[in-house]
């Protein structure tokens, strides 16, 4: 057995869609799964897609999205990173220790390292909700889907500020995009993507009164 398979102490599943990649590229993901052991103990289960992204101009060419099963919910990881991302610039000393980067794949593993990086700050978040940390011991915001473009899979959401924020499909909790509509209610964790602030764990909510920004007119 490779020994990167034993570093997880909970399932992992890896998989590249329309992508040929060298063995490698796996044992990269399963490294960065298993360093997630040190920002949160009780992961149920981690499912890793790896994808060329159709919506880059310059950067990385690649998607990554990273599914974590945690007690009482699911953490959902979009990442699109580009060149110019701060994590590109802090370096890959964490796998270059056990692992030499070719230079055609260069990109990939920046984009495995970002993703990975984004699972931990999130993992960390998650963590310090269950301990009762967060000072003001507020859940996350809520917001309500100001628009909606199903054909295409994906959506704006209206902030208590006035903010417009991007949501995906896959960043929807529960496979429940096919039942949001505009108007719902909806709480989310917001993340800086490509092009700017997006959400990720859209989740419907309960019936929760928000106090937001009315929508400008059409």
């Amino acid at each position: 057995m490779d020994m990167t398979e034993a570093l997880t102490n909970f399932p992992l599943q890896v998989t590249f869609r329309h992508l040929a990649v060298p063995p490698v590229v796996e044992r990269w993901v399963r490294l960065e799964a298993a360093n997630l052991n040190r920002f949160y103990k009780r992961i149920m289960g981690c499912r890793v897609a790896i994808e060329q992204s159709h919506r880059y101009v310059k950067g990385s060419p690649y998607r990554v999205r990273i599914d974590l099963t945690v007690p009482g919910g699911e953490l959902v990881i979009n990442h699109e990173p580009t060149l110019k991302s701060k994590a590109r610039q802090t370096g890959e000393t964490e796998i270059r220790k056990h692992l030499e980067v070719s230079s055609p794949n260069k990109h990939l593993q920046q984009a495995i390292s970002e993703a990975f990086k984004a699972a931990g700050r999130r993992l960390q978040d998650y963590a310090r909700r269950q301990r009762g940390d967060v000072k003001n011991r507020q859940s996350q915001p809520v917001a309500r889907v100001n628009q909606l473009f199903r054909a295409q899979g994906y959506g704006f959401l209206l902030t208590g500020d006035g903010r417009e924020i991007y949501f995906h499909k896959d960043s929807v909790l529960s496979r429940a995009f096919g039942r949001l509509r505009v108007g719902s209610t909806v709480t989310f964790a917001e993340e800086q993507g490509e092009k700017g602030p997006q959400a990720s764990s859209v989740k419907i909510a309960a019936k929760h009164r928000m106090r937001h920004a009315t929508s400008p007119a059409a």
